[in-house]
């Protein structure tokens, strides 16, 4: 038996799941395992003492860049949603075959993994999907691509969700992109090599988090004190936050995505084409509104690049089995208005019977309370067995029970409903209409020989 993080090489024939020692708080509790799936991805599965007949097939968010599958990450995803297991689930995640950009990639191999769960574990009673940030979108589409079929999964749990779908999703990352050199000059520096900014970062750039943060730093003193910084940092971060409408304290981490993670996406998933667009837009909130407009770099989207991107992560709404998600109204990563591009995404479907969305009062992107997911892989369950469609004030009105377990809180706001996603992510020509991508393009995208990213 070998640790939790030691699965087997990648072989040609799959080898079947190798018994590993379980997260902490799961030793005794279950039976845990490690693998690499066909295609290379790794995967953790656990399953309890005292199973409840159920798997959660996970989807993590992300995504995270590198060129092979980690086989830690979904180690400390198990180590993270150890709390689906304390609930009687069987656990089951992947490490998706490769890091970077490619959301049917990861929906493929999240259901790749269900299908080796079953291989060596026999067929769950229900099973359900969860997906956390981008692993959210992921989820979504894993329910739209093969949730169609009876029997392969009963619901759909989506937490934090990166829900408006790739081709708009990251606008607010386009703009703090622009925004930000437009004030700090200095990414890149007049005396490196340019690129237009919708690249990220060039391709041969090796510039560090680290060589990142202080750039970020020199320019807005975001590190120091305010009364530490100088007249124009402040000025500056100032304008970078009122125009850009991004909290202070995840500034950086949006703006690492802005630059390694586009570079991803636009470098090495689509062949160096712009699937990205700031024309038509008015940037407000500075102290000079008119100069920041006329300087700030515009630029225009290739429309392959944006077709590759939107089918390969937005999403149709054409859901067919129950879907519960839960979101912070203050998350500062993945914006609680994404939530209302999903409601609109699925009402344009004509689908909202199958969605239910709960939203909490927390600040958190990454880990709300244990009590709240424990409560709603559980109203989602009961949804599924009963068929009786819950609301977010009984779901609400359920936390308690689970909180006398985990004591983590129990924050829900029932009667909360976030502001259409163009009030927070200034919209481009079209960008008003849901869904992004309609299940009638979807499928006329899908006979166009190389559509989409590639795995």
């Amino acid at each position: 038996m070998g640790t939790i993080g030691g699965a087997p090489p990648a072989r040609a024939d799959a080898p079947p799941p190798t018994a590993a020692t379980c997260p902490a708080d799961l030793v005794g509790k279950a039976t845990c395992y490690t693998g690499q799936d066909k295609n290379g991805a790794y995967y953790a599965i656990a399953v309890p003492k005292d199973w409840n007949g159920s798997l959660v097939v996970h989807a993590h968010g992300g995504p995270d860049l590198g060129n092979a599958s980690d086989p830690q990450r979904s180690v400390d995803d198990l180590t993270r949603w150890s709390v689906m297991v304390e609930e009687g689930y069987a656990w089951a995640g992947s490490s998706y075959r490769r890091g970077g950009y490619g959301t049917r990639m990861a929906a493929e191999d999240t259901e790749n993994v269900r299908r080796l769960f079953i291989d060596e574990f026999g067929k769950p009673r229900r099973t359900y999907v969860h997906g956390q940030s981008w692993g959210g979108d992921v989820a979504a589409k894993v329910v739209e691509t093969y949730g169609r079929e009876r029997g392969r999964y009963d619901g759909a749990l989506l937490t934090s969700g990166v829900l408006g779908g790739g081709s708009r999703g990251y606008d607010y990352r386009v703009d703090l992109r622009v925004v930000y050199q437009y004030y700090c000059h200095n990414h890149p520096r007049p005396t490196e090599p340019q690129y237009p900014l919708w690249q990220g970062l060039r391709a041969d750039s090796t510039m560090t988090s680290a060589g990142l943060r202080a750039r970020l730093q020199e320019c807005t003193g975001f590190e120091s004190a305010p009364a530490e910084r100088t007249a124009l940092q402040q000025r500056n971060l100032d304008d970078i936050l009122a125009v850009t409408r991004l909290p202070e304290r995840t500034l950086e981490s949006h703006l690492r995505f802005a630059t390694f993670t586009f570079r991803d996406i636009v470098h090495n998933r689509l062949g160096d084409r712009n699937p990205f667009s700031n024309q038509g837009v008015r940037y407000t909130g500075s102290h000079d509104d008119k100069a920041l407009n006329a300087g700030v770099e515009r630029f225009s989207a290739n429309p392959t690049a944006v077709r590759d991107l939107s089918y390969d992560s937005d999403l149709t709404g054409r859901i067919s089995v129950p879907v519960l998600t839960m979101h912070a109204i203050d998350d500062p990563t993945a914006f609680v208005e994404h939530e209302a591009a999903y409601r609109a995404t699925v009402e344009g479907a004509g689908r909202e019977r199958y969605l239910v969305q709960t939203f909490t009062h927390e600040s958190e992107h990454s880990a709300l309370s244990d009590s709240e997911y424990a409560n709603d892989i559980s109203a989602l369950d009961r949804w599924v067995r009963t068929g009786k469609r819950p609301t977010a004030k009984s779901i609400a009105g359920s936390c308690a029970a689970f909180d006398r377990t985990y004591a983590t809180g129990c924050f829900y706001d029932p009667g909360y409903h976030p502001a259409a996603y163009a009030t927070r992510v200034r919209p481009r020509p079209g960008g008003l209409r849901w869904p992004a991508m309609t299940a009638a393009q979807e499928k006329a995208w899908s006979r166009i020989p190389g559509v989409g990213i590639a795995p």
